[in-house]
């Protein structure tokens, strides 16, 4: 009993990281590849490590450079200012996404009524309420951008529906990033290819 248990859990566990919640979609490397790049910079400064803030910006922009970092540099680029070829940028913006709407629901109402013995019951009213309605998201934009011509080359753009905004935990937020990140720089060739 005790084995079953543990190993129904561990499903469960490798269930829930497959399904992340994180939607990353890129553009084509194609006008990336096509540059044949080496070296690289970021555009901006560092956000101050100082600053006392609770804006989330402040824990994501050291992590989302340092793997950024480890990823280009596992792939061949180089962090050169001075020689560098393209850059590298980010946003970090919240958002808004409109949840979806039941099959079952009416012109009048976005959620499906219980009406006796019509196929409708409670779960179906209840996974409309939760599913529906707006989403308040969190959103990261990488743009990598030519340095002669300023134009972008590349971008990759993270989503995550928020579930709790008001409980930042920085141990996940590191490792998930992480896992973020490296999902999203997949598509990018090696250095000089």
């Amino acid at each position: 009993m005790r084995s079953t248990l543990i190993l129904a859990f561990t499903i469960l566990s490798l269930a829930l990281v497959a399904c992340s919640g994180v939607e990353i979609q890129h553009s084509a490397t194609d006008k990336f590849s096509a540059g044949d790049y080496r070296y690289y910079k970021w555009r901006t400064e560092p956000l101050p490590s100082t600053t006392r803030s609770n804006d989330p910006v402040y824990a994501i922009d050291p992590v989302l450079r340092r793997e950024v970092d480890a990823d280009l540099q596992s792939k061949g680029y180089v962090l050169d200012k001075a020689r560098a070829q393209f850059t590298v940028d980010y946003l970090y913006v919240s958002g808004m996404q409109q949840g979806e709407p039941s099959q079952l629901a009416s012109n009048v109402t976005p959620y499906p009524r219980v009406t006796p013995n019509r196929q409708v019951n409670q779960a179906t009213v209840d996974n409309a309420i939760a599913l529906g309605g707006v989403k308040e998201t969190n959103n990261i934009i990488l743009q990598f951008n030519d340095l002669a011509s300023n134009q972008e080359v590349w971008q990759a753009s993270l989503t995550k529906v928020v579930e709790d905004a008001n409980n930042i935990d920085s141990s996940r937020l590191d490792k998930n990033l992480k896992d973020y990140l490296t999902r999203a720089l997949k598509a990018l060739p090696p250095a000089g290819q």
